[in-house]
């Protein structure tokens, strides 16, 4: 398996360590419960290194993602500033989630899953190719990156980097800058405010320990499910992938199909009609909601039966949450039953997210 530069520090630090698409990665440091709560009420930090970072360079960098992605890199105009948006096939179907940076006009960076890296650079390339030869599209292994989240995650980044408070403190949401070493950007997948980090890998070890020594609290790959959860944000493979559309993901916000410009998979789905959507449930009865669940919902005969996408226990809502594809009659506040071994119990949809900033919204 692969191994990120924290993996010996993991080991250390007594975690459960598990094959994640590929990689060894830390599921949880004792307690992925305290991991969770850490993170909600406090900071906590996840090494997120197997996420690929990559340098995307040549005068022709913004025409070649207004082609390659749905959302519109148009809207990059500040240096710094961030894009989610969803790379897709020519059928519609989502080959991967990232999140594209502006550095110049000559410069963007990409961040994408870890799972889908090769496939995704597979991709790059050959539409480079096809597009913009010219174009460099460089891999950056030599980075590492850590996530520091949680209501006092800034301040404790502040801490440890000397001098970063004054560079970092009037980022907003989705905008990063350079400070001496460090990429840092104002971005998560927890719900909570903090930071994503991109330094260099041979200095990942001290950066971690110097967070842990401030209060930063290590997690794994089991609280950051939990927290995503309950954030309502999507996990490729689960939520989507190369079968699903975008609009049918909870993810029409990142689909730019007013403007004029044309990109891989936009026919697709101008053409295709969109019968479901993505939407929150929170189970009544007692039990425990996982992917490819069934759900039974009154509009079943008309319009076919949903799924469960992503579920599990919320440790902030004390029950079971999940996301679910259901058809389009189907809103907050109606009633729906999961079929679990055999029983079918009853949820209510909700809108989600389900947690924001550590507050409870359904």
């Amino acid at each position: 398996m692969k191994e990120t530069s924290l993996n010996q520090t993991h080991r250390e630090m007594h975690a459960k360590m598990v094959d994640f698409g590929g990689w060894d990665m830390p599921l949880h440091y004792g307690s992925q419960l305290d991991e969770h709560h850490h993170v909600r009420s406090d900071a906590g930090m996840f090494d997120v290194s197997h996420m690929l970072a990559l340098d995307i360079k040549g005068e022709t960098a913004r025409d070649f993602l207004r082609r390659l992605v749905a959302n519109n890199v148009d809207k990059l105009t500040q240096p710094g500033k961030a894009l989610y948006s969803c790379m897709l096939n020519p059928e519609g179907g989502v080959i991967d989630d990232l999140i594209i940076y502006f550095l110049t006009e000559s410069h963007f960076r990409a961040v994408v899953n870890a799972g889908t890296a090769d496939k995704d650079l597979a991709w790059m390339l050959a539409r480079r190719d096809e597009l913009a030869p010219a174009l460099e599209i460089i891999p950056r292994r030599d980075l590492a990156m850590i996530a520091v989240q949680g209501p006092n995650a800034r301040a404790k980044v502040w801490q440890v980097i000397a001098g970063s408070q004054a560079e970092t403190e009037n980022l907003k949401l989705f905008q990063a800058t350079f400070f001496d070493k460090y990429f840092i950007a104002r971005t998560g997948y927890t719900g909570e405010d903090g930071f994503e980090i991109m330094l260099p890998a041979v200095d990942a070890v001290e950066f971690w320990n110097a967070l842990h020594a401030a209060g930063v609290a290590p997690a794994g790959l089991g609280a950051r499910d939990t927290l995503r959860l309950e954030a309502g944000m999507n996990l490729y493979g689960q939520d989507m992938d190369e079968t699903t559309n975008p609009l049918e993901s909870g993810l029409g916000w990142t689909v730019d199909l007013k403007s004029d410009r044309e990109f891989i998979g936009k026919q697709a789905l101008l053409e295709k009609p969109v019968k479901q959507q993505l939407i929150g449930l929170v189970l009544v009865d007692r039990g425990v909601l996982r992917s490819h669940q069934k759900v039974v919902t009154q509009s079943e005969a008309v319009e076919g039966e949903g799924e469960i996408t992503s579920g599990g226990f919320s440790p902030t809502l004390n029950q079971s949450i999940a996301l679910a594809r259901l058809p389009l009659s189907v809103s907050a506040g109606d009633e729906v039953q999961v079929v679990v071994r055999d029983k079918r119990l009853k949820a209510k949809v909700v809108k989600y997210p389900f947690v924001r900033n550590g507050k409870i919204l359904v």
